[in-house]
């Protein structure tokens, strides 16, 4: 029993997203059409990377790279700012789950190793915002960027048009909290740097960038289910059991979410009705409710104005816990390292993340 309790408030997240699936399967019984509800591609992509990232922590990679880190950035401000630049500029590239799965765990052993970790909670949200508000401006950024980029055919200049601007505001309103918040300290490394295996360390990265690969659809998702676990259970089987598999379970129950609300014909009623009026604003109220991806999905259904529904799930990734799928993976990697200290995140990443809702949406409605 206590070990139930204990994975339960470990899983929280995971645990309501299950029972708000169960509710929504009265309404539609499971069917055929279920296997519709699921990107593959993204949970084969998601357990690659956290696989191998696993690998990488086990042969001390990260804390090897934080360590590195800290010599070329001597204090605290211009290091949490490289921190969450370079979860800003991995965002554009290799999508935004991709980027916080990738540079979280630098950004925890750079602030542990430093002993800064009053700074954790806040480099955690700016990474998190920043790998949401980063990967609007390319077409694969972000996962509900690659829908509606080939649902509606969005020729690439107007893409990199309609999102110019709301991104430009984001770079600034994420430098400026950072120049803001963060103190200019020294920074101090406690421990010693370890050495890694170079062999180990080339294969990992190697299939590293087998997962970005696939992100970038040029082989297809199934060979790096393949490869990868394969590769690991010949090298380091430990990485393929410290997976997060609650966090994999957590994108299948949210799947199932959205996918049955769009199937409720009083729910596509109400949307097709609310989306007449400002595509924009309910945008980003539905990702409030059903995250960005899921919004986007379903409101794509209803209305033709692909320019507000694209920038409207975008900045409405910001906002909520559920705001972004992306988001419950920071959440999960902070509360692993910080248990006692979840509460006060949320209370943080809320007044954080609604700031920056506000001022993004203000703007775009008055631009």
């Amino acid at each position: 029993m206590i070990k139930l309790k204990s994975f339960c408030k470990k899983n929280a997240v995971m645990i309501i997203a299950f029972f708000i699936a169960l509710i929504t399967m009265i309404f539609v019984p499971i069917d055929n059409e279920y296997l519709g509800y699921f990107d593959f591609k993204t949970l084969t992509c998601l357990f690659c990377v956290l696989a191998v990232v696993c690998a990488l922590k086990n042969i001390n990679f990260f804390y090897v790279l934080a360590f590195k880190t800290v010599k070329i950035f001597k204090n605290a401000k211009v290091c949490v700012l490289a921190l969450v630049y370079i979860t800003f500029i991995g965002s554009m590239l290799i999508a935004n789950d991709m980027a916080l799965l990738t540079f979280l765990p630098l950004g925890y052993l750079v602030l542990t190793v430093t002993g800064k970790q009053k700074y954790m909670a806040f480099t955690f949200i700016m990474q998190n915002i920043s790998a949401n508000l980063g990967g609007m401006l390319t077409p694969f950024g972000n996962p509900q960027n690659l829908y509606l980029y080939t649902r509606f055919e969005i020729p690439t200049a107007e893409f990199l048009g309609i999102m110019a601007p709301p991104f430009l505001l984001s770079v600034a309103l994420i430098t400026a909290c950072c120049l803001i918040f963060v103190k200019k300290e020294p920074l101090v490394l406690s421990g010693e740097e370890h050495k890694i295996p170079v062999y180990k360390s080339i294969i990992y990265l190697i299939l590293f960038a087998l997962s970005i690969i696939i992100v970038f659809r040029i082989i297809p998702f199934w060979i790096g289910l393949i490869v990868i676990p394969a590769a690991l259970l010949i090298m380091d089987r430990k990485a393929l059991k410290m997976v997060d598999y609650p966090l994999l379970l957590t994108f299948v129950f949210f799947f199932i979410f959205s996918g049955n609300l769009s199937r409720i014909e009083a729910v596509r009623n109400f949307f097709s009705y609310l989306l007449s009026k400002n595509t924009l604003i309910v945008s980003v109220l539905s990702c409030q409710m059903i995250s960005n991806v899921p919004s986007a999905i379903l409101l794509s259904r209803f209305t033709a104005d692909y320019a507000h529904l694209l920038v409207g799930v975008n900045i409405g990734g910001v906002g909520t816990l559920i705001a972004s799928l992306a988001s419950l993976i920071t959440f999960r990697e902070y509360v692993k390292h910080n248990p006692k200290k979840a509460g006060r995140y949320v209370l943080e990443f809320s007044a954080f993340n609604f700031a920056f809702l506000i001022v993004l949406t203000s703007f775009m409605l008055a631009f």
